[in-house]
């Protein structure tokens, strides 16, 4: 057993919050800090071994015994907060990042990844010797460091996948070919490593690498009870791999929730020590379900730690409050990490980002706040908790445009979000926010006896002038009940919302024309949602053109130019204008109060920075 005080682990998430030297940060001391006060242990970011085998610049690293009294700070905060920690040991091979000065990339092949990824070099035995002597020597040094248990990554696509996976190892001698070759260097690792640290150890396994030719969930289960002769204390189930699958390694909302807690449950049938389950788990009914079905009796989260620091204390009644839900949407955590910036979260305005907790104002006013899309909520939520009256004008279904977030195919995980700002609306305190269901006018704030407003009446589309242009839609296709069927429509815009608008039109069978004047299209999409995008849409016949705008629509035509000249495009039922959007403010307020806008009101935005920006305004006032 791991000896935890309860069944709740906090998965290893990179944060990018170090330097190019690899030491602990305040940042990280904060993060980790807020995150281990209720869970059983705390699994941090994965340590490089060797400063040539990072996956981010500014990864923390276990590569120098010069670091130990350093990483005793964040192995004694969270041990002060009564978790455990485990130290994450991955050896990337051939996924060292590429774009970093003086990594190195070793592989069971000499494959690399994709074109995007360097040529790795195809591992000796002298080669694997130095590889397990660095985990050895990483394994040991963890140790001197205050870390209670070490975890190892046999899963993801890293080195100890790249020998497992008949689709990556292409060896012919003795570590290739069948199962037993593959994993025999694997094995190998795992049976020094065990001699080499008297501590519990954690296999990190991949159950199926979710691609044809890849490794599946029968070889895994051989694997995993070879992991268990040798002497591993417990088992952390994964799916994917960082090379062929990234939704799947990434967990995105655009892959089913389940799979992993099936292979999971699957492997627990078949061996006798602990199995960590993972993947989504963000709610009570996760929670219980895993234990009802799969007798599950540990929890590896995530990101809804990262959305919401008191996850575990409410799941356990420790904490009181709404828990404040991970989207899966890798907008602030991933989009933030490849950014340069660190991990960040789109729903949660205190990661990263420096500001405070929420405090009571020293003197209690009364606000008006005007719109309640996102920004609106989060500001009046912001400004009831610091103990302000708080009255919210919405005429319409409180989440403004965000609750067409959810509409497009694979996006439904979005409505959680104004679910969880609507409960917040109605959690009783002292000082209540008054949702008043109707348009604000100017008469209404010079009555009200407010001492400041905030507009956040969000945004309008931006219609460009084009001649001819009369009957048009936006977004109204992404509705069910409006969507054609076996129609030809042209979509104008190839940003975000043309690109989910066309993502729908392709599943009511549509032939869909997308004209973008920029040179690519989905611009602003987080990474994985473009990337799975647009390969649906060039699966499903989409034409685009790019560096092209549209002119005129003469009846069914529809007339575009580029540096090339003209180009018609006939047949064309019906056209979808989605060229952006500009703030809208419906009313000027000349009164003797402050007024603020903040949201698409002020500058139109993604939704983070309207959460963001709308709870910074809050603390403010």
């Amino acid at each position: 057993m791991l000896d935890l005080r309860n069944e709740f682990i906090f998965a290893p998430v990179k944060l990018g919050y170090s330097d190019k030297t690899g030491v602990v940060t305040e940042r990280h001391l904060d993060f980790y800090g807020q995150r281990s006060k209720h869970v059983g242990a705390v699994i941090p970011e994965p340590l490089y071994m060797d400063l040539g085998l990072r996956e981010l610049p500014t990864q923390m690293g276990i590569d120098k015994d010069e670091k130990i009294d350093n990483f005793k700070k964040l192995t004694e905060l969270i041990h002060s907060n009564g978790a455990k920690v485990v130290a994450h040991l991955n050896h990337p091979g051939r996924l060292a990042n590429p774009k970093i000065p003086g990594n190195y990339w070793w592989s069971s092949t000499d494959k690399p990844c994709n074109d995007m990824w360097a040529k790795p070099e195809r591992m000796d035995r002298e080669k694997m010797d130095r590889v397990t002597e660095l985990l050895i020597t990483s394994a040991r040094r963890a140790v001197k460091m205050g870390f209670d248990m070490i975890e190892v990554q046999f899963g993801h696509g890293y080195l100890m996948a790249q020998f497992l996976s008949p689709m990556v190892n292409d060896r012919d001698d003795e570590y290739g070919g069948s199962l037993e070759n593959r994993m025999r260097f694997p094995l190998e690792v795992a049976k020094a490593l065990r001699e080499a640290v008297d501590v519990p150890l954690i296999a990190r396994v991949t159950g199926d690498e979710i691609v044809p030719d890849g490794f599946h969930i029968d070889e895994m289960i051989v694997f995993a009870k070879e992991l268990q002769k040798a002497g591993f204390n417990a088992l952390h189930i994964t799916a994917g791999s960082g090379c062929t699958t990234p939704p799947w390694f990434f967990q995105h909302m655009f892959v089913p929730k389940g799979k992993t807690w099936e292979l999971a449950g699957k492997i627990k049938e078949n061996v006798d020590i602990p199995v960590i389950f993972l993947g989504k788990i963000n709610s009570a009914k996760d929670i219980n379900m895993l234990k009802d079905k799969y007798g599950a009796g540990y929890f590896a989260v995530g990101r809804a730690l990262v959305a919401d620091p008191d996850f575990v204390g409410k799941q356990l009644g420790i904490v009181k409050g709404v828990v404040r839900p991970c989207l899966a949407c890798a907008e602030g955590c991933l989009g933030g990490v490849k950014a340069g910036k660190g991990l960040g979260c789109m729903v949660n305005p205190r990661v990263n980002t420096g500001l405070p907790e929420v405090t009571p104002a020293e003197v209690t006013k009364k606000y008006a706040v005007v719109g309640g899309g996102l920004a609106g909520m989060q500001a009046a939520i912001t400004l009831r908790d610091r103990g302000h009256d708080v009255n919210l004008y919405e005429k319409n279904k409180l989440g403004g445009q965000f609750n067409l977030a959810w509409l497009p195919p694979n996006k439904q995980s979005l409505k959680e979000l104004v679910d969880y700002y609507i409960e917040e609306l109605n959690v009783h305190s002292e000082h209540q926010v008054n949702v008043i269901k109707k348009e604000a006018t100017a008469e209404d704030i010079k009555k009200g006896g407010y001492d400041g407003v905030i507009m956040a009446t969000g945004a309008v589309p931006a219609v460009p002038p084009i001649k001819g242009l009369k009957k048009y839609y936006w977004t109204e296709f992404l509705q069910d009940e409006y969507l054609p069927k076996d129609k030809k429509v042209v979509v104008i815009g190839g940003g975000l919302i043309g690109l989910e608008v066309a993502s729908k039109l392709v599943d009511g069978g549509n032939h869909v024309i997308i004209v973008e004047m920029l040179d690519e299209i989905a611009r602003g999409m987080e990474m994985i949602e473009k990337t799975l995008t647009v390969k649906k849409l060039k699966e499903k016949g989409t034409e685009v053109f790019v560096n092209h705008t549209v002119v005129e629509v003469a009846g069914d035509k529809v007339i575009i130019e580029s540096k090339e000249g003209t180009k018609t495009i006939n047949g064309v039922d019906d056209i979808v204008v989605a060229t952006g959007m500009k703030p809208y403010v419906p009313f000027e307020l000349k009164v003797d109060i402050p007024v603020y806008t903040v949201g698409d009101a002020e500058k139109v935005a993604k939704a983070q920075e309207a959460i963001h920006n709308a709870y910074k305004l809050a603390l403010e006032l």
